[in-house]
């Protein structure tokens, strides 16, 4: 029999900005009849930094508190989840950690 451990607990990432809930979505239709992409506020940051600060990911990092591995995986399932809610016409929807929609 294999025995799991259990994941290790999340590090505590530190953004410079609160984000209320709000979302990005097309024009014309209700937030209810569109598919909705949650964004957490751990990728809205690294987004920020990244791409719209211009920091490198290890800057990125340091300023979050956290690896640049995990900058790096941050930001590529962030951009991910904006590329297919632009190309397919779906809301974005900014939540914190863990809140559910």
């Amino acid at each position: 029999m294999r025995r799991f451990m259990s994941p290790r607990p999340k590090k505590i990432r530190y953004c410079q900005r609160s984000f209320c809930r709000r979302a990005f979505k097309p024009t014309g239709r209700p937030l209810s009849e569109i598919e909705q992409v949650e964004i957490y506020q751990d990728e809205l940051e690294a987004l920020r930094l990244c791409d719209g600060e211009g920091l490198t990911q290890e800057q990125a990092g340091e300023k979050m508190g956290v690896s640049r591995g995990t900058i790096q995986r941050i930001i590529s399932g962030v951009r991910k989840k904006v590329a297919l809610a632009l190309t397919e016409g779906h809301a974005l929807v900014f939540a914190e950690d863990g809140e559910d929609l």
